[in-house]
């Protein structure tokens, strides 16, 4: 019997023509062409979801900001049942939002108008796990928190680890190139997939499922798929490396007096403890005082400080690991880098400690509009941006601004709240197009984690040339030539 080759290469080929602009679908639920196109789908998906009631949680997402129309939910159980709906829609000119638990910030699991949602959920099985060689394949809609405890009875867990754990799903953190709280020890899911299974919008299905660790024949097509939010493939199946679970884990809250001293802490910290460093987050005294005010948290440490850190390490020796992140406390609060702290003496605590860095983002909503970016910076320029961004809105009533973030790799997330009335509008205009073209003038990314969505495709120059941009387009035009998929996501209007 001959092995199943690595990559089922795509033969066709493919047309060299301008990517076509999107038109709403005109897909309304009372059209008779629409109750066709439907009827026919049944016949092809084996979930379908038509009820005005069970389509509000498809259309919107979860922070409001974005509410489409569709009309129609497909929810496919099997690669092939996907490969058959995208290949009707794309043959009879229907649009595709793909969507895994709609937990993004950019919108770009959300429909604009009356686009059809192709829903993962229901392919949620966890196809094999080999502890030999650390590689998990599952389908795109298992939701993270479910794999990282099922791996965790066989030892090991997931290198991906984000607040919204709960309800993401794979896939979608797949197609966002999701990076999380332990970028900084296991990477962005660049680097732990290994292979995928994608279905282009014409109904080919690419199987690039390879579980090998290295494969260096030609180009590496996963990543085509990896970061690209669902604009030139559906992904499937994910063959995933995962790391062992550790058995030491250690978290600390650190209380320190400026950022500058954060960023000598976290140089420290790589010196002293960067062979067991997994994490290492901070937050400013305004992301604090939100986070205890709302959840009614009382403060950690002994007294309020500007910032704060909240470090971690991984390992797999108690004793070793405890002393090592001992000592290196013990020196930063010698030099007066660390003004105080607490290490956490149990997993409950641990946990605990988290809670503050992973709540800055839900202790927010409840206060108004929250205007989310997320920005990759250098780190000595980084905080100025919130302080600059702060001077700007200081003058509006019940306006606050915070800046937390995983300093480890450089990313910033500023987050702007505003009270939902004109004062929102007065904000938005203040800060948008300000804090993009801030960041491009410094050479950094509009996007370090979140993706590009609908929110930041006008904006997308400041991160990417021309050159850049138009070869994305040609990319989008070769594999996607009708413009099915995702088609308000990423690419600004003008391409």
């Amino acid at each position: 019997r001959q092995p199943r080759p690595i990559c089922s290469m795509w033969r066709k080929s493919v047309p060299s023509q301008p990517l076509r602009r999107w038109r709403p679908c005109r897909f309304s639920s009372t059209n008779s062409q629409t109750v066709d196109h439907i009827d026919k789908l049944r016949a092809l998906v084996s979930s379908v979801v038509t009820e005005p009631d069970q389509l509000q949680q498809y259309n919107a997402d979860w922070l409001g900001h974005y509410t489409g129309k569709s009309p129609l939910v497909l929810r496919p159980g099997t690669t092939q049942e996907v490969s058959d709906a995208l290949r009707y829609c794309d043959a009879n000119g229907l649009k595709v939002v793909p969507q895994g638990g709609n937990t993004g910030l950019t919108g770009s699991g959300t429909p604009l108008s009356d686009e059809v949602i192709l829903s993962l959920s229901r392919m949620n099985k966890i196809k094999s796990f080999d502890p030999y060689s650390a590689v998990l394949v599952c389908e795109a809609g298992c939701v993270l928190e479910q794999l990282d405890n099922y791996l965790e009875g066989e030892g090991f867990m997931m290198p991906l680890d984000l607040g919204a754990k709960g309800s993401c799903q794979i896939g979608g953190n797949i197609s966002t190139s999701a990076g999380g709280l332990r970028f900084l020890r296991y990477g962005s899911m660049h680097q732990n997939v290994l292979g995928v299974t994608a279905v282009l919008a014409n109904g080919t299905t690419i199987d690039a499922l390879n579980t090998l660790k290295k494969d260096n024949t030609g180009y590496d097509l996963k990543q085509l798929f990896i970061g690209s939010e669902g604009t030139l493939g559906v992904v499937t199946e994910a063959a995933i490396q995962v790391p062992v679970r550790p058995k030491s884990i250690n978290v600390a809250m650190l209380g320190v007096p400026n950022f500058e001293a954060v960023q000598k802490v976290l140089l420290a910290a790589k010196r002293e403890v960067g062979e067991i460093l997994s994490a290492f987050e901070f937050m400013d005294h305004h992301s604090m005082a939100n986070v205890m005010d709302v959840f009614n948290f009382k403060l950690p440490l002994t007294e309020e400080y500007p910032f704060y850190v909240v470090m971690e390490t991984n390992g797999s020796n108690v004793g070793h690991d405890e002393e090592k992140l001992h000592t290196f406390l013990g020196n930063a609060m010698e030099s007066e880098l660390v003004l105080n702290g607490t290490v956490a003496s149990s997993g409950t605590e641990a946990k605990s400690l988290w809670q503050y860095r992973e709540n800055i983002g839900p202790s927010l909503l409840p206060k108004g509009h929250v205007f989310k970016y997320d920005f990759s910076l250098e780190l000595p320029i980084m905080y100025d941006l919130v302080e600059e961004t702060r001077k700007m809105v200081t003058h509006i009533p019940d306006v606050f601004v915070v800046g937390f973030g995983h300093i480890g790799d450089g990313n910033l997330h500023l987050n702007v709240v505003a009270p939902k009335d004109d004062r929102r509008d007065q904000v938005q205009k203040i800060i948008e197009p300000f804090v993009y073209e801030w960041v491009g003038k410094q050479r950094g990314s509009i996007s370090a984690e979140h993706g590009i969505g609908m929110q930041k495709r006008p904006y997308l120059h400041h991160s990417k040339t021309s050159d850049c941009i138009s070869l994305m387009a040609t990319m989008k035009a070769a594999l996607d030539p009708n413009n099915t998929l995702n088609p308000t996501k990423i690419l600004p209007d003008s391409w």
